[in-house]
Parts: structure tokens; sequence; C-alpha cells
């Protein structure tokens, strides 16, 4: 295990990156065609969708709004051409999904279709419940993915899976993934210890998983959730703290019980666009040239993230 502070990137780094810019391959015929994402902190090169709906499969339903890339902006506009990766997004505790908006809308416009449950939203949630509902989603989207009339018939790469989660979110989707096979890929903000263990789960995925904190947070801290997560997880995997970043940081808005950071808002939101961008379309196959974002030079310089990893 190693860490290094991070540092201020050079100006003529800065003006490197903006000089060379690589478009999204946004009308792939599939997944497996590079995405390839220049800054995946800016917006892609989808239109983003989205579509409220009710979710059934492995004996669970629920409600749930899915983004996905578009032909068009806006509500139940038709899939983007092409084989799209599925994620599964959970919400954080008493948390409405729509508190993730941007991060979420951000995913679709990587190409990336994400299901949002709105199940176990009150206040004696079922992290186990959570967790199947996280890998009902996935299951659903691949049967979609066979279903003559279906809006994703035909659009999603169905071996391009991956979960993700804010707070008690974020440890459901570690318990969904030492569950369910089908899961290639983890990204996590702010994962708190649930029941069952998101700790103990850690321990047993064979799949790359991400961990991103703020330094800040007094919510789920991340030297008594994260970093043991981290600990717990054999490589490949990355601990990704944001200096001064808080557990509220990771979502559009606060509400009543929330903590504050060092950093705004909108610079913990741009961060963890990038850091969470890169991590899925680089761990999911879709963009080779993403490793150095993911493992190299610039994940370790990126300034305001302290970054360490298991590679």
């Amino acid at each position: 295990m190693f860490r290094i502070l991070l540092r201020s990137m050079t100006a003529l780094l800065l003006t490197a990156a903006a000089a060379f810019t690589l478009a999204p391959a946004a009308q792939a015929s599939d997944a497996a065609a590079s995405v390839r994402a220049a800054d995946p902190s800016t917006t892609g090169s989808f239109p983003v969708a989205y579509t409220d709906l009710t979710v059934s499969a492995s004996g669970r339903s629920y409600s749930a709004r899915v983004w996905y890339p578009g032909t068009t902006a806006g509500a139940n506009a038709p899939v983007a051409s092409g084989a799209h990766p599925g994620l599964a997004f959970g919400h954080g505790f008493f948390q409405a999904i729509t508190q993730y908006e941007s991060l979420l809308k951000h995913y679709a416009s990587w190409g990336i279709i994400t299901v949002a449950p709105k199940s176990q939203g009150g206040l004696f949630p079922s992290h186990s419940a959570f967790a199947d509902d996280l890998n009902a989603a996935l299951t659903w989207l691949t049967t979609q993915n066979s279903t003559t009339g279906s809006r994703f018939a035909g659009a999603v790469s169905t071996s391009r899976l991956a979960v993700s989660g804010h707070s008690m979110g974020g440890g459901a989707a570690l318990v969904a993934a030492s569950r369910n096979p089908a899961v290639r890929s983890v990204s996590t903000l702010a994962a708190a210890e649930t029941n069952p263990s998101a700790v103990g789960a850690s321990s047993v995925l064979g799949m790359p998983v991400q961990y991103v904190g703020g330094s800040a947070d007094s919510i789920a801290g991340v030297a008594g959730n994260q970093q043991r997560m981290y600990d717990a997880k054999p490589a490949a995997t990355q601990l990704r703290v944001i200096t001064g970043g808080f557990h509220c940081g990771f979502e559009d808005s606060s509400g009543i019980g929330c903590d504050s950071g060092t950093v705004t808002r909108a610079a913990q939101l741009k961060l963890t666009y990038g850091v969470t961008t890169a991590w899925l379309l680089h761990t999911l196959g879709l963009d080779s040239s993403l490793y150095d974002q993911v493992w190299g030079s610039a994940a370790q310089s990126l300034a305001g993230v302290v970054y360490t990893a298991k590679p």
C-alpha cells in the first residue's frame, strides 16, 4: 500500500490536456468500442434521457428511475444506438434518488445506462434487501436487452455491468457485488458499513473496486469505513480521498443532519465525476487509454485527491 499526497498539476500539463482532445465514440456499434475520454470530469457526448418505471426481477419489484444515453435529451427518448454498459446505483439513507441526479446524468452522458432504485428509502431500511434490489436492477436490465419491444432491447452490453452507491447505498453495492458474479466493477462514494458487513463483503470481491471518500466526512468517515473496506479488499482496488470533502458533498444539495467540508460542493462533485467516470470506463473495458487517470501518474498527481492503491 502506498499513499501520495497529490499536488497541483502544472499549467503545461493542463494546456496539453486541453489540446489533446479525443472525442467519445458516441455511436459505437458495441460497448467494446473505445469511448476515448480525454477528460471524464466534463460532460460526455450523449444527450441524457430518463424514464421512470417499475423494476420487476429476481422476485423483487420497486419503482426506479433510469438515466441513459438517448438520441435526444429528456423523458422517454429512444436509446442511443449501440450496446451500453449497465450500472445500478444505491442512494444513501433516507435520501431521494434525485439527490444524485447530476452524477447519474453525467454517467449517462458517457454512455452508461444507470438504474437507481427508489426502494429502502424509509427510516428502517434493510441493507441486505437493498443489495438484492441493486442486483435485481442488473438482472432486469439484462432481461430488457433481449425483450422484444423493450426500450432497452439490444442496447445493453450485458458483460459490462457495475454497481455503485453513496453511504448506505455504497455499502449495499459492495454486498450486492459479493452476491453477483456478473458484476465486473464497483465504485462507491462515502461507503458506510452495513449489515451484512460491507467490510466483510470487500474481503471476498475479485473484481476491481474503487472507494471514494472525503477527508472531512463526519457521518461515514474514511478511517472507520472506506479505509477498513479498502484494507480488506484484495487487489485490484483503490482509495481516493477528496481533501476537505464531506459526506453530503456527493449529493446535489444538503438536508437536515448533513455535514460540511472545506471544499465547495461544486468542486467535490467535479472531482467525483472525473475519478469515478474514468474508473468505470476503464474497468468496464471501454477505454484502455484511461489507465493513467486510474492507476498511473495522472491519478497519483490529481490535485485535491489523495491516492492509495493496490493495482
